[in-house]
């Protein structure tokens, strides 16, 4: 990605000097590893096809480089509403945080999401959140990253295991794949917490060649 380039000064006026030198920066734009989910049907269908709809919509923020797996799981908080259907994504992206996490917020009103009606951990169209942006950590009033519970959910961990599974938090040497076990040993009770599932709309693809089905 073209992040920058260097000039020596001349004069725009005057001719162009044969030993003119440019020196190009390449900059990778960071990852951010974005949480999705729903329960509810939105316009573009049930929620396995509003996930897919809203990954295209994510191409709008940076670069879909891969997803996970889609999972039934278990509502959280409140039990009395219908299974979630989950996956993370990895989005290169040159938007700073607070930017992306408003991008992401269009998205989800795109898809019927209404934050300021409900109740928490109720039913939803669409949910996006900022699991991790690259090896930042961020903690301002509607902003957290790393994302402050995503450890102790299963919904979260088992599909970002998937496709990040040596990512890791700086602060605490931990990878992704040591919370998910450490995670999935206190949860084995609950076979059905987490389950995958198959859609004809939704294809997982392996990280670092855009969005491409995995090998079978």
């Amino acid at each position: 990605m073209l992040a920058d380039a260097a000039f020596p000064e001349h004069d725009p006026d005057g001719p162009v000097s044969p030993g003119l030198r440019v020196r190009v920066t390449l900059k990778k734009m960071p990852t951010a590893y974005i949480g999705m989910g729903g329960n509810l049907a939105s316009a573009a269908g049930p929620p396995d096809a509003t996930l897919a709809a809203a990954v295209n919509r994510l191409q709008s923020l940076g670069r879909v480089t891969c997803r996970s797996s889609l999972y039934s799981t278990a509502p959280v908080g409140y039990a009395a509403q219908p299974r979630f259907v989950n996956a993370v994504v990895a989005l290169e992206t040159g938007l700073p945080p607070r930017a992306l996490l408003q991008g992401l917020m269009r998205i989800e009103q795109e898809f019927g999401r209404d934050r300021t009606a409900g109740f928490q951990n109720g039913p939803r169209t669409l949910d996006l959140d900022i699991l991790l942006y690259g090896d930042l950590r961020v903690s301002e009033p509607g902003l957290e990253i790393p994302h402050p519970r995503m450890a102790d959910r299963a919904f979260v961990m088992v599909p970002l295991a998937e496709i990040a599974p040596y990512k890791g938090d700086a602060t605490d040497l931990k990878s992704v794949a040591q919370w998910h076990n450490t995670l999935e040993s206190s949860a084995r009770s609950n076979a059905d917490e987490v389950v995958s599932i198959q859609s004809d709309v939704w294809c997982p693809c392996a990280c670092g060649g855009g969005l491409f089905p995995r090998d079978p």
